[in-house]
């Protein structure tokens, strides 16, 4: 496919995104659920630090009142994933897309870069507004944003939105359904911010699902000694994890959609 046939693949699929009635409003939401339980979670941080008379707390604790939020934030950021791509199997306009674009590789890949392209694009807005509604929060508390660990954090948590939506696109292209797609990701990514990557029983299995590896380099985890909170690998290791999920949801869709008719 040459360069110009791709870019108009995009910009088709770009248009199906934008004009969609419920992708505004669910990014618009992503960003708000980020940013404004970050000013509260600040807010209440502290208060914490002032009751125990505290001049400085911690970075890992001040990074974790900062960031928390995205675990909440990232739910619309997902449905919108999952909705650019289960939308057309609901509606049946994927026999049309299909029409349109036959090569199913490029259709599938103009899709992908679409969706890919907007949750990062979201992401580079919503993690700083995050940072900096948490630090007015935290007042006197607050972090600069070149504090240790701040940079890395703000990096990671957009490159973790991103392939956290891209992961959720492809799921969707493999199951081919928004509600079951939603009905698996949204328990999944809920329960695992709340703490079921924490439980001794189950955490040597679900340290390794890709938001609990997303958390290390957000600072939403304890220290690699920690037999509770910590997790045996590092930020840009689990970076690296959350990769691997993605672009093994990817390569699924990707078969789903080469092998199974419209």
């Amino acid at each position: 496919m040459s360069v110009v046939a791709a870019r108009a693949v995009l910009a088709a699929e770009w248009v199906k995104i934008r004009t969609l009635r419920s992708t505004v409003s669910i990014l618009l939401l992503g960003a708000a659920l980020s940013a404004g339980p970050g000013y509260l979670l600040g807010l209440s941080f502290s208060g914490n630090f002032a009751g125990m008379s505290r001049e400085r707390p911690d970075s890992p604790d001040l990074l974790f009142a900062t960031f928390y939020s995205l675990t909440i934030g990232q739910l619309p950021l997902v449905t919108f994933a999952v909705l650019a791509v289960g939308g057309e199997y609901a509606s049946g306009t994927i026999r049309a897309s299909l029409t349109a674009v036959p090569r199913r590789g490029a259709f599938y890949g103009g899709k992908m870069l679409a969706v890919a392209l907007t949750a990062l694009g979201v992401a580079a807005v919503a993690v700083p507004a995050t940072f900096f509604a948490a630090q007015a929060g935290l007042g006197p508390y607050g972090m600069s944003l070149d504090a240790a660990g701040v940079p890395q954090a703000i990096l990671g948590s957009c490159l973790y939105l991103t392939l956290i939506c891209v992961f959720a696109a492809g799921v969707t292209a493999m199951l081919r359904s928004s509600t079951f797609s939603l009905g698996i990701l949204l328990p999944l990514l809920f329960l695992g911010s709340q703490g079921l990557g924490n439980i001794p029983q189950v955490k040597a299995v679900t340290q390794y699902l890709p938001d609990q590896a997303g958390m290390v380099i957000m600072h939403l985890t304890g220290p690699s000694g920690d037999p509770n909170f910590g997790r045996p690998y590092g930020p840009w290791a689990g970076m690296g994890i959350v990769t691997l999920w993605a672009a093994a949801a990817l390569v699924g869709g990707y078969l789903t959609l080469r092998r199974r008719d419209a």
